[in-house]
């Protein structure tokens, strides 16, 4: 088993920035915030504005999704870094249920991040793509379900 390296909070948030910068520019135009980052759960805010905003004044879909996928997701690299993998990520799929319009700022849970670091230890012991289902919940200021998630973790190890 490899050493284990401790990674801030503040780097998380530094690379999370230059994903959204130089990979993935929609993650940048929603600007979600991560908020609390340990080994089983992180936690990230969307700020409801009118970049995030539908014609029906609530959160659009598409900001939902990037909550959900940044929330699922952000484990993965953490764990790559800790662990002292390079890691091929993917989604590969999502299931939402929409329980009611997200009308503020919205914050996207998980609880089950160590189940992404056990796929990715599987996948280094058994150098195959392993799939992770993990559950996101969205949830206003309130406190108040909005919608729930599972999102489909790929992972691989590189050799």
């Amino acid at each position: 088993m490899k050493k284990t390296k401790v990674v801030s909070l503040k780097k998380m948030k530094w690379n999370l920035w230059l994903l959204g910068v130089f990979k993935i520019p929609l993650i940048a135009f929603v600007r979600p915030r991560l908020l609390k980052m340990t080994d089983e759960e992180v936690l990230v805010k969307i700020k409801f504005r009118r970049k995030t905003k539908n014609h029906l004044k609530s959160m659009y879909f598409g900001a939902l999704a990037v909550g959900a996928d940044v929330a699922a997701g952000i484990h993965a690299f953490y764990f790559a870094e800790t662990l002292g993998y390079k890691v091929s990520f993917a989604f590969k799929g999502m299931n939402a249920e929409f329980i009611k319009r997200a009308e503020s700022d919205v914050f996207f849970n998980i609880t089950q991040g160590l189940l992404i670091k056990e796929a990715i230890e599987k996948s280094a012991k058994n150098e195959e793509r392993i799939n992770q289902n993990i559950e996101v919940q969205a949830k206003g200021e309130d406190g108040e379900l909005v919608a729930t998630f599972t999102m489909i973790v790929s992972v691989k190890v590189k050799k």
